[in-house]
């Protein structure tokens, strides 16, 4: 019964695909799409490839068609458990229920999937097999009022696409001689939605014309934040030894853009191999130092859970908590770590100091007093959002160390993403957005520093176009992105044309998701240690492309012009330069600030 009822889904979907979309009247996209989403099956129905081996059924397994399959020793260690939810960019996946040598994927050929959920985009926790490269395919999405979608599909393949965008890397493969070593990869993989229609169907991809098999685990719709935005955040710029941290408590300081009545607050497991454990968090609005304005609040999990489990590679978002945010104040974010860790995804350059529990202090999340905290921390690990109820969503600026502050009056708030929300609080003309500042020191826009798996001192970042996903587009209720990166490419020899079709893609990427997307000119270094004559003839370059732009942006923001001395456009003011010659200072960060147009941040502005 179940293989008549998908035959004859496809059988319509094939019919459907031969009426021109411009004649197909609206009644009889209502029924098609009607009659294929009652025959519409959920993903684990149509599982018929088995990808995890290394269990109680190991030679069931053959994920490539070669015999070679995951582990699930592997998998298990990671957190990924059968049943596992998995908050990945925002889109609340489980993990197939199926243990080891059982079917737990499906190879995308065109089936229809049931789906539900209302949000901007789909994730897939996909992969490709056979040949090496990629698998790329098209499908349409099918909504409850009867309208359709199209999507564009690549799924990475498990052994050698990039470990930058990965879900979660496996050191080892089971084969039919043996464990060897791996890697072992799986992706997750976002495409848009018509914002604001419930999905009814997914059809997936048909098979790739490269010939290489497109795997689909898991399927959702991301998360619907329309009611939330987003007060502060920060990127994961690298995963590094820490401590070795027993039983501490990290009470991170954090400053808020837009307020609101309730607060969630997400954290972050991203590039980790191993799972951690939140034994408990809270909020708290800062007093001074480590100390409270008031007892913290406590902050739960998964609906009243005192902590959680973060598998590799996900995050974790608190149940919403009556907690009045004042906008433009510091909060105190509070987590315990019960077991020992000696790894942690950071952000790198916070220009604010955080505080450390003793070892074995324990939990002291409801400590309302700073001292049980005589450590400091000038990193965020694992924390990389606070979100408010209410408000009219975000400006994400994604960014270098320009962005990032570096230079800037550490613990003052001058980066020039503070002085932008300032701004923003400050009028009542426009929608009082929140700016998230998504700056990493060192990034770049088509390179990585970071290599995007292991363990590393290499806290650049993987590039702009790697983490867009997650730190732009999986971003709480994200209405524009600015584009302020790039000279960090131009300074180590990336060719200006390259730049600039990396930022194109991005805004591409950006606009398909239905942001808006302002580009930023790059800024001068000249006197900077490595910024020579050609360096400076590349940002040229950039600079020009980016003001006759041809419509690839919203907006464009001529920062160079804004900090440049006139009599040597090569160099900043000196009364903007930090001192060395490629940071703003606190007042050439608030310059930038001062100078944008807020009307051109504004989504649906010419």
């Amino acid at each position: 019964m179940r293989i008549r009822h998908l035959c004859t889904a496809l059988a319509l979907l094939t019919t459907a695909a031969t009426l021109p979309a411009a004649t197909a009247s609206a009644a009889t996209t209502r029924t098609t799409s009607a009659q294929q989403a009652a025959h519409a099956l959920p993903l684990a129905h149509l599982y018929d490839n088995t990808a995890v081996g290394g269990g109680s059924g190991p030679g069931a397994a053959n994920f490539d068609g070669a015999g070679n399959a995951l582990s699930a020793p592997d998998l298990s260690a990671a957190g990924w458990t059968p049943g596992r939810a998995l908050d990945l960019d925002a889109a609340p996946l489980t993990w197939p229920h199926a243990t080891a040598g059982r079917p737990d994927n499906v190879v995308a050929n065109g089936q229809t999937v049931a789906a539900d959920g209302t949000g901007s985009a789909l994730t897939f926790l996909t992969a490709a097999t056979g040949t090496g490269a990629p698998a790329t395919g098209n499908g349409t999405v099918r909504y409850r009022d009867g309208s359709m979608s199209g999507y564009r599909l690549t799924a990475p393949d498990w052994r050698s696409g990039p470990p930058a965008t990965k879900a979660v890397a496996l050191p080892h493969l089971v084969t039919p001689h043996g464990t060897v070593d791996g890697p072992a990869r799986l992706y997750a993989v976002t495409v848009p939605l018509r914002p604001g229609r419930a999905v009814a169907s997914v059809r997936l991809p048909r098979a790739t014309a490269s010939g290489a098999a497109l795997h689909v685990f898991a399927l959702a719709v991301r998360r619907d934040d329309r009611d939330w935005t987003g007060s502060w955040a920060t990127s994961t710029s690298g995963y590094t030894a820490v401590g070795p941290w027993r039983d501490r408590t990290l009470r991170l300081v954090v400053h808020t853009g837009a307020g609101g009545q309730r607060v969630r607050v997400r954290f972050t497991n991203t590039f980790a191999a191993a799972p951690v454990t939140l034994g408990a968090a809270s909020v708290a609005v800062r007093r001074d130092g480590a100390t409270a304005d008031g007892t913290p609040r406590r902050l739960t999990f998964r609906h009243g859970q005192r902590g959680v489990r973060v598998p590799a590679g996900a995050e974790a978002v608190s149940d919403p908590l009556g907690f009045p945010v004042p906008a433009g104040r510091d909060l105190l974010v509070s987590v315990h770590l019960p077991g020992t860790v000696t790894a942690a995804p950071v952000h790198q350059e916070a220009a604010q100091t955080s505080y450390l529990s003793a070892s074995g202090a324990g939990d002291r999340t409801a400590d309302a007093g700073g001292g049980a905290y005589p450590g400091t921390l000038t990193t965020w690990p694992f924390l990389t959002g606070v979100d408010v109820a209410g408000g009219p969503g975000a400006i994400v600026t994604l960014g270098d160390s320009i962005t990032d502050g570096v230079r800037s009056t550490s613990g003052a708030n001058h980066r020039w993403p503070d002085a932008l929300a300032r701004r923003f609080r400050q009028q009542h003309a426009l929608p009082r957005y929140g700016v998230l500042n998504q700056g990493i020191s060192a990034n770049r826009v088509v390179t990585d520093r970071y290599p995007g798996d292991g363990i590393s001192n290499d806290l650049g970042g993987v590039s702009a176009g790697h983490r867009l996903q997650r730190d732009v587009l999986a971003q709480t209720s994200a209405r524009t992105v600015v584009l302020f990166e790039g000279i960090n490419d131009v300074r180590w020899g990336t060719p200006a044309p390259e730049v600039v079709d990396g930022l194109r893609a991005l805004a591409r990427r950006a606009h398909a998701h239905g942001l808006r997307v302002v580009a930023a000119t790059l800024t001068p270094c000249g006197g900077y240690q490595d910024c020579s004559a050609e360096v400076e003839a590349r940002r040229q370059a950039v600079n020009a492309a980016l003001r006759d732009h041809g419509g690839a942006f919203d907006a464009v923001l001529d920062f160079d012009a804004v900090v440049r001395d006139p009599a040597h456009p090569q160099r900043m003011l000196p009364a903007y330069d930090s001192g060395d010659h490629l940071h703003p200072g606190d007042a050439g960060l608030a310059a930038l600030a001062d100078s944008v147009d807020l009307r051109k941040l504004v989504p649906g502005r010419g």
